[in-house]
């Protein structure tokens, strides 16, 4: 097909070590899911500078922010540092916070899952709790303390986009985070929340910028079938990116 959207997916940085030098990672799922929704994925490597990172985001249709198993770190965001905290590296957080910036002011489809829903409400003007079991403390379990997948319910709010792809009822999805929003940004609006209250996935409220933040992980092996149609809805949205005219996105 020739209007198979271009969609960034940002990797993930390890700093050298003994056993391996520096690298760029992105797990296999998101590319996979992508291609299965008939997009091109395309890796966006952690650059830190304006004039690398623009270029590329002028030939995309849309970014999706991935998930991964470190944390913003809680000075940059005013915040006390906490032992269940593992920082991210610098390089990715900087690249990120970038990354998010600009998905936001040329409103390219977005879809941020894990980690990447949580940078980008942070940047949207968001906040975060540091660890919810301290925070929270009447809260659900959003983690398995020995690291693998955790499963919970969460409710679709009414009259969303969310609520169009899962339906207006309660599912069960895949996630593992410590962190979760505190605050949601202004220009974001709740789209799911899990029995605890906790804030599981949001849209955005302007109509010319596609974007859904999603806690749990969409493109997991073990997804449901409704996390494919969220995924097929966000290609879908990049497809239609260049061919909106440019009043239109720019607001």
């Amino acid at each position: 097909m020739n209007n198979r959207p271009l969609i960034g997916v940002n990797m993930d940085f390890r700093a050298s070590a003994k056993s391996h030098a520096q690298q760029s990672v992105t797990p296999t799922g998101y590319y996979d899911a992508l291609l299965a929704a008939g997009a091109l994925p395309i890796m966006l490597p952690p650059v830190t500078r304006e004039s690398d990172l623009l270029p590329i985001l002028e030939k995309l249709d849309g970014v999706v922010l991935t998930g991964g198993d470190q944390d913003l770190d809680p000075r940059k965001m005013g915040l006390t540092p906490h032992p269940s905290v593992t920082v991210m590296s610098e390089r990715r957080e900087l690249s990120d916070r970038l990354l998010c910036k600009h998905v936001q002011q040329e409103k390219i489809p977005t879809l941020g899952i894990g980690l990447g829903m949580q940078e980008l409400n942070v940047v949207a003007g968001g906040g975060l709790f540091v660890h919810l079991p301290e925070d929270l403390p009447k809260c659900i379990p959003h983690f398995d303390p020995h690291g693998g997948a955790h499963r919970h319910t969460v409710v679709m709010r009414p009259k969303t986009r969310l609520a169009e792809i899962y339906g207006p009822s309660e599912v069960r999805v895949s996630s593992h985070h410590h962190m979760g929003i505190r605050k949601l940004a202004p220009a974001f609006r709740i789209g799911a929340l899990a029995p605890d209250g906790l804030i599981e996935a949001y849209e955005g409220k302007d109509p010319s910028w596609w974007v859904v933040g999603v806690q749990w992980h969409p493109e997991n092996e073990g997804h449901i079938s409704l996390d494919t149609q969220l995924i097929e809805s966000f290609v879908e949205a990049a497809r239609g990116f260049r061919a909106a005219p440019v009043l239109a996105r720019v607001g």
